[in-house]
């Protein structure tokens, strides 16, 4: 008994949790994926995409952090004068307020107009858009964080990714490079729809995918990706290999129900199977949507 306790022990110390191997988003690709929602924000608003980046990048460790994760808030921004959902984290406090989105681009546009409603960062934006140096050092002037070496830290990021070439443009139209390495092949190739079974249409995810690049590429608003897809939340970088649908799905299939050949959630087979989740639901009403279901149960379709 005491030896079985000791394997568990040791098991405990050198295998990690499953949150602690979770792929990691490193500086570059955060950029890859939110540079466009960062140009587009520059170009509304005159706050540099460079900074922006850089910004988010050093504010939620690349997307990494638990405030990120858990409220999709990029920039560091606390609750104040806010009537949304929240969440309490430890940071220059133990249990401190911080304001959660619906999703990331939410947190960047939100990080616009906290820096446009603020008075104290008003004379950044008399700056010239590729001072990139000036804004750093603005920031860290008027307050934006407490750590001495916030400016340095922002254009260590900036020059080291180069996301200065991001900030020109030429009146609305931009004209900036993708960070994409050029001999890589571009993720940001059109997707080819597929029809499901149950006549719904769908693409399958690629490397680096994000419902925000999906709205754009197929003129649909956030909110309709979010309520036609039911993934255990409103995440916004998906993983290759995603069935994302870009219609509504149906409340019934044509198949009366269905044999498990793997283990799987109500939530999962919603997606599978191209069907709503409340509809599963309610055809299965004693099972809870992320209930794991064993290989060989039957579920009801309609």
């Amino acid at each position: 008994m005491k030896l079985a306790l000791l394997i568990i022990g040791i098991s405990l110390v050198f295998f990690p949790k499953a949150s602690e191997i979770e792929k990691q988003i490193s500086k570059k690709e955060y950029a890859e994926i939110w540079q466009e929602i960062a140009i587009q924000q520059m170009v509304q608003s005159k706050i540099p995409a460079s900074i922006t980046l850089a910004q988010g990048i050093l504010e939620s460790g690349s997307g990494n952090s638990e405030l990120a994760r858990k409220g999709n808030n990029h920039f560091g921004i606390k609750c104040h004068d806010w009537t949304g959902d929240k969440i309490y984290l430890d940071d220059d406090s133990e249990g401190e307020c911080f304001r959660v989105y619906a999703n990331a681009e939410q947190s960047y546009i939100d990080h616009t107009n906290f820096l446009l409603d603020k008075k104290r960062y008003s004379s950044l934006f008399l700056l010239e858009l590729t001072d990139y140096k000036g804004w750093a050092n603005g920031l860290k002037d008027a307050g934006y964080a407490t750590n001495p070496k916030y400016s340095e830290l922002l254009i260590a990021i900036i020059d080291e990714l180069k996301l200065y070439e991001l900030d020109v443009v030429s009146g609305n139209k931009l004209n900036a490079p993708n960070l994409t390495a050029k001999n890589e092949k571009s993720d940001s190739q059109n997707h080819t729809i597929a029809k499901h079974q149950n006549n719904v249409n769908y693409i399958i995810a690629k490397k680096g995918d994000t419902f925000y690049r999906l709205s754009k590429e197929f003129g649909l608003g956030l909110w309709q990706l979010y309520k036609y897809n039911d993934f255990y939340s409103q995440k916004d970088i998906l993983e290759e290999g995603d069935i994302v649908y870009i219609q509504r799905k149906r409340n019934r299939s044509k198949n009366k129900d269905l044999k498990l050949t793997k283990s799987m959630s109500l939530r999962e087979i919603s997606q599978e199977q191209a069907l709503r989740l409340e509809a599963l639901l309610k055809y299965n009403n004693s099972i809870t949507p992320d209930l794991i279901l064993s290989k060989g149960e039957k579920v009801s379709l309609r």
